[in-house]
């Protein structure tokens, strides 16, 4: 039988015999977990009058379905930004110990709390105490969490269904010398989480988890802010176990790709935890779009509600609000209290490591300086020696010798740089080619630094460089400003927005080179609504040259896009599919 736990001890089932599930299976999510549950909680400024705190919780809100539904069906969607009334997450399981195997799933939601100021017995917005203290009415929000776990033999049996609710309440809080009260009050939360499983084959499984809001609806004009008190806000699900392993959804392994194209993740989006790999032993199913293997920075001392923004300014523009700021921010919810206590207090190496860490490179092994090595006398007086094969190593503008039995002196100082030799001044005789590697790789895939080109942080390392009329070769077509293309993202490694751009075509705007060598393309697509005001702002999709297919020879200009599948009619549908599909 499964077990379900709620928070506060309410068990809605029986608990099971045999072992229990890996202890801190959760935990290496835990960070990530809580910084989806309260992303948009509340944003900079922090302030109720801002009127970025005025319209609320944007991601994961379970509507009772008469009300979300009053104007027509809810449209999936494998992202929880839209209003929904069920979220449901369907993944693969790979299944090592058979007799054994549990699953253990765990849904977590906010519950809204309206924070009422009392004066005198009536509600007011604010109230100012004889200390100086301003209470201000504002809605908070408490986690709520319900746990689930049964063995996958019980769970392909049939389903089971948990009740995941919240109970209602109220606080009251007295305020010093009797100037009011605040009065906290939750409406009742009901809702449902049912989990099934369905074998592939053998070793293989579907799991299925689905939460529904089964509230009764308010009705149907009711404001979306009294509608929130019955929703469960922020829902995601975190889905572990013993004896199993989960399948990326986003890359997962050939042998099962057309199985990932058949789940169906509607209203969330579900992504690997643990370390980086085809196979996790625990997956966050988010209403956020996150990568596989999500983190927190270690970098970063505390959430501040806002992912999508860097740490640091949010850090510097905290600390330069004024003090009547920070006062109705400290008034207005105590997150916002703890964000400013934290910035106020903060040390300053804890700061100075906001400013960003490299994680990418790393360190190239320790090489002996070339030398020079006078070439091998040619038998033929007339005809000079052929140049060694491959790259050999040449010192910038070396100094002729005026023996010519004697090899010049290197200059001391500079560093040996890498080029080509020369052609053979004997047109009979041209220069050996060099030796290829077994598997080269294009010249704009592998990061290397022109011959003669200063380092990128030194002066003069842009000379020559221009996004707007470079070009770079794809399948011997040189693309640059203006040309068409379309966009085939990588599977493995892609970026999980670029993935739902999969087949839709787009103009180059501009060529760039990184820092390390390698290069990127600036497109903007053709049949987006928005294109020629992301072009006067700069803002551009990003892709490497093997991520391009050339339209050529150039094609009509009246050519459609061929929409990828996350933007296809199909799409909307009673079903959703799974970003492996939209990639395709």
């Amino acid at each position: 039988m499964a077990e379900a736990l709620a928070e506060g001890g309410t068990k809605g089932a029986a608990t099971s015999g045999g072992a229990g599930p890996s202890p801190g299976v959760f935990e290496h999510l835990g960070a990530v977990a809580e910084a989806v549950l309260y992303e948009g909680y509340l944003l900079y400024p922090y302030r109720r009058s801002s009127a970025k705190n005025r319209v609320r919780w944007q991601f994961g809100v379970l509507f009772p379905r008469d009300w979300v539904e009053a104007d027509g069906p809810v449209t999936p969607g494998v992202s929880g930004s839209a209003d929904s009334w069920y979220q449901q997450t369907e993944c693969l399981l790979r299944v090592w110990q058979p007799d054994s195997a549990r699953v253990r799933v765990r849904v977590r939601y906010l519950q809204m709390q309206r924070k009422q100021v009392e004066e005198a017995g009536r509600p007011v917005a604010s109230l100012h105490g004889d200390d100086g203290t301003v209470h201000l009415t504002f809605d908070e929000a408490l986690p709520r969490e319900c746990e689930i776990e049964a063995p996958l033999d019980e769970l392909l049996r049939g389903a089971r269904t948990v009740a995941v609710s919240a109970a209602a309440g109220e606080d009251v809080e007295p305020l010093p010398d009797d100037a009011g009260r605040v009065v906290r009050s939750r409406e009742e939360i009901r809702a449902e989480t049912t989990v099934t499983a369905e074998r592939l084959s053998e070793g293989l499984c579907r799991i299925r988890v689905r939460t529904t809001n089964t509230a009764p609806a308010p009705p149907p004009r009711t404001p979306r802010d009294e509608a929130l008190r019955r929703a469960l806000i922020a829902t995601h699900t975190l889905i572990g176990g013993d004896g199993v392993e989960f399948v990326s959804l986003i890359d997962p392994p050939a042998d099962v790709e057309a199985l990932v194209r058949a789940c169906r993740n509607e209203f969330t989006f579900p992504v690997l935890g643990g370390e980086a790999g085809d196979t996790a032993p625990v997956l966050l199913s988010a209403p956020i779009i996150l990568p596989d293997h999500p983190r927190v920075a270690p970098e970063s001392p505390g959430d501040l509600h806002d992912a999508a923004e860097i740490d640091e300014i949010l850090t510097l523009r905290t600390m330069l609000l004024t003090d009547e700021e920070k006062r109705e921010a400290r008034a207005t919810d105590p997150r916002a209290a703890a964000i400013l206590d934290r910035v106020d207090t903060m040390p300053q190496e804890i700061f100075e490591r906001l400013h960003g860490a490299v994680r990418s490179l790393t360190p190239a092994p320790p090489t002996a300086p070339p030398t020079w090595v006078p070439p091998t006398p040619s038998a033929d007086p007339v005809r000079p020696p052929a140049p060694p094969a491959g790259p050999v190593p040449t010192w910038v503008t070396p100094t002729a010798s005026a023996d010519p039995a004697r090899p010049p002196a290197a200059p001391a100082g500079p560093v040996p740089t890498w080029a080509t030799p020369a052609p053979s001044p004997d047109p009979a005789r041209p220069p050996a080619t060099p030796a290829a590697s077994p598997d080269p790789a294009p010249p704009w895939a592998t990061p290397v630094a022109s011959a003669g080109r200063p380092a990128w942080w030194q002066e003069g390392a842009d000379d020559g460089l221009s996004p707007v009329t470079d070009t770079v070769l794809v399948d011997g077509v040189a693309l640059g400003g203006g040309s068409r293309v379309r966009l085939r993202p990588r599977g493995r490694g892609a970026d999980a927005q670029d993935m739902f751009l999969a087949g839709r075509t787009a103009e180059v705007a501009a060529v760039f080179h990184d820092v390390d060598g390698s290069v990127h393309l600036a497109v903007t697509l053709d049949d987006d609504p928005a294109a020629e005001l992301n072009n006067w702002y700069g803002r551009f999709h990003y892709f490497r040259p093997d991520e391009l297919e050339p339209l050529e020879p150039a094609g009509s200009p009246d050519e459609p896009s061929a929409p990828a599948p996350a933007a296809a009619p199909a799409r909307h549908t009673t079903d959703s599919e799974t970003p492996a599909a939209e990639a395709e």
